[in-house]
C-alpha cells in the first residue's frame, strides 16, 4: 500500500497586525512545493497580515513551541496584492461589495458581515480597483487598507500619480 504525499498543509503565522492593532496568529493553507526544502505555496488570502499575498513561495519549519508548521519568511513574492475591507454603512450586504469587486477578478474571504479580506492579481490593473476602493471610501460605504501592496501595482498608482 502506498501512502500519498500531502499537498495540502495549514502553516501558521505569527505578525503583529496594524490592522488589528495587536499581535496575531493567522494559520492558512499552502501547497507543498518542496518539503524537505520547507517550500509552500500559500493557497489562501491572507486576513490581516502584512507579511504575505496569496500564490507566494514561503519557507515554513515545524516548530516545537507552535506544535506545527510556522512561517519563517518570505521566498517568492507573486506580485499578488491583499486589500483589507471594513464595512462602514451597515445598511449595505458585505456580499453585495464583495461582487462588485469579483466582476472586477477579485477573489474575497469575508470574516464576518463586516470586514473581507480581497485578493488583486498581479495581472490585474490596480488603477480601476483602487478607484472603487476610493469612490465607495468617500461616499462612507467602507474604509480599507493595503496592508501587502505588491510592487506591481505600487508601481501602477505611481505611474497613474506621476504621468511621464
Amino acid at each position: 500500500m502506498t501512502h500519498q504525499q500531502e499537498t495540502e498543509v495549514k502553516i501558521l503565522f505569527r505578525y503583529f497586525s496594524t490592522v488589528l492593532d495587536e499581535w496575531t496568529v493567522e494559520t492558512m493553507w499552502a501547497d507543498v512545493v518542496d518539503a524537505e526544502k520547507g517550500h509552500y505555496k500559500l493557497d489562501n488570502i491572507p486576513f490581516y497580515g502584512p507579511l504575505v499575498a496569496s500564490d507566494d513561495i514561503i519557507f515554513a519549519e515545524y516548530d516545537d513551541d507552535e506544535e506545527m508548521l510556522t512561517y519563517r519568511e518570505t521566498i517568492k513574492y507573486s506580485g499578488n496584492s491583499i486589500v483589507n475591507v471594513v464595512m462602514m454603512d451597515k445598511t449595505i450586504e458585505v456580499n453585495e461589495i464583495r461582487d462588485l469587486f469579483k466582476k472586477e477578478a477579485c477573489l474575497s474571504e469575508k470574516i464576518n458581515d463586516g470586514y473581507f479580506s480581497m485578493e488583486i492579481l498581479a495581472a490585474n490593473n490596480f488603477l480601476p480597483i483602487k478607484k472603487m476602493l476610493e469612490k465607495l471610501q468617500t461616499e462612507g460605504v467602507i474604509g480599507y487598507a493595503e496592508p501587502c501592496l505588491s510592487d506591481i501595482h505600487r508601481e501602477q498608482i505611481n505611474k497613474n500619480e506621476n504621468p511621464i
